[in-house]
């Protein structure tokens, strides 16, 4: 197997609080392999967020990486220097940030926001240049009459629209890796498959790796190829995509599947997982996922799972898993 272009190790974020450090994201390992996508999801406040700022060394204060190591290209971001750092961000690695009506400037245009991404990583290109290479870059995300948008203000543009130009300036300068907080966060159903056949045909023109980060299990499974399920800034489960929604090993996968709506049945409610994430200040003792499993017995409630391997691909981080998975 060939090595990943980006691997997690061991990563802790954590927050400064009264209270003392606070972990957003405790002890994730995680890899990505060039040309494939990584599907990472969890209900709001398992830590999805923080762990791709932590990626990008964007974690503003008084959060901070306490531990671990996040190797890119077999180099320890963690260890660079700043200048190194921002090279690398925006250049290798792009990021689609969450809920572009806020993301983007409202007070610069669209084409003013890409250009000046690429100018921060070729200085010295001239304006005209720039102007073509953004106005291409706007073409390429299918943003009709890209040269009139290129104008545009923000609150000019649909949801979809702005998305599109959130993509374009995370693909500007052509990145190794790219990752997607919430790509399609607030949009409708029929943006949300354009964006995603995009991300699709994007990602097989230049052989990009994606991280996917999302609540959405529809949009893992039509896009990645691998899922990380997180709960309370853990990894509770990994595993390739088909065998996550076919043979899912940890009580909270199987909460998350049972909770998405089937036309096949027909039921008067959904299934849901009872309660809430606990806040990272107050982690429960044991498995954190115990308190809601509807499988927990006295040891879930004593002792933390590890993540350990079920055959080669499957993981998952439950003592009532079996040894192998079936």
């Amino acid at each position: 197997m060939p090595d990943p272009i980006l691997r997690i190790e061991g990563l802790r974020t954590v927050f400064r609080s009264s209270n003392g450090d606070v972990a957003a994201v405790d002890g994730v390992d995680l890899s990505i392999a060039r040309g494939k996508t990584l599907g990472i999801v969890g209900e709001s406040g398992c830590g999805k967020s923080v762990l791709s700022l932590s990626v990008m060394r964007l974690v503003p204060p008084p959060g901070r990486v306490a531990a671990g190591r996040i190797l890119f290209d077999g180099n320890d971001l963690l260890s660079l220097p700043p200048k190194k750092m921002r090279a690398i961000r925006g250049r290798r690695i792009g990021m689609i940030f969450q809920e572009p009506m806020t993301s983007l400037n409202p007070v610069y245009t669209a084409g003013e926001q890409i250009v000046e991404a690429m100018r921060a990583h070729d200085p010295r290109a001239s304006a005209p240049d720039l102007r073509r290479r953004a106005v291409a870059a706007l073409d390429r995300v299918r943003i009709p009459a890209p040269a009139r948008r290129f104008g545009e203000y923000p609150h000019q543009m649909s949801g979809g629209m702005r998305q599109r130009v959130m993509i374009a300036m995370a693909l500007a300068c052509e990145p190794d890796l790219v990752i997607a907080d919430e790509p399609t966060t607030a949009l409708d159903v029929t943006v949300q498959a354009q964006i995603l056949d995009l991300l699709r045909v994007l990602q097989r023109e230049s052989g990009m790796a994606i991280v996917l980060i999302t609540h959405d299990l529809g949009v893992v499974a039509e896009m990645a190829d691998d899922i990380a399920v997180m709960y309370a800034g853990k990894v509770v489960e990994h595993a390739p995509t088909a065998a996550i929604f076919d043979d899912p090993q940890h009580p909270y996968t199987l909460g998350l599947l049972g909770s998405i709506p089937r036309i096949e049945t027909r039921t008067d409610r959904l299934l849901a997982i009872e309660g809430t994430v606990p806040p990272p200040f107050d982690p429960p003792p044991g498995c954190r996922f115990n308190p809601r499993c509807v499988f927990a017995d006295d040891a879930c409630k004593v002792e933390m799972p590890t993540l350990r391997m079920l055959g080669t691909e499957h993981s998952v981080a439950c003592h009532h898993a079996p040894v192998e998975a079936t």
